[in-house]
């Protein structure tokens, strides 16, 4: 039975091994001249306005959890209703019961994002 995971196993340790000495001969061969320019912080070419540790809008969080929400439903819907005929047949009501259990707990995060001015774009 465990004889069967060796090649995973064989797969994974050849790939962290590959990935650390890629990362590490880089560090080993590359060139080390640091100067005052490439230790500067780089903020698209131009020079950084405040401070990194200055407090950003709830706007952007608001967003981003768009995007999880409207991403992740997409991700589990679509394949639930291309499948649904036969998922109906097999289980019933149960399945129906269970998306509706599903939408209902992603629409309430649309509403925390709505309730918070998420969709007011400004």
């Amino acid at each position: 039975m465990l004889e069967t995971y060796i090649p995973i196993l064989l797969v994974i340790i050849f790939a962290l091994g590959f990935a650390f000495a890629t990362v590490f001969s880089s560090r080993i061969f590359g060139p080390q001249r640091p100067n005052k320019e490439k230790l500067s912080t780089y903020e698209s070419g131009m020079e950084p306005v405040g401070l990194a540790t200055n407090r950003i809008s709830i706007k952007y969080y608001l967003v981003a959890m768009l995007f999880i929400i409207f991403d992740l439903e997409v991700i589990f819907i679509y394949p639930w209703a291309v499948q649904f005929k036969e998922l109906f047949r097999e289980f019933g009501l149960q399945v129906f019961i269970s998306m509706m259990i599903f939408l209902v707990v992603f629409e309430l995060g649309y509403l925390y994002v709505y309730k918070k001015g998420g969709f007011n774009w400004d």
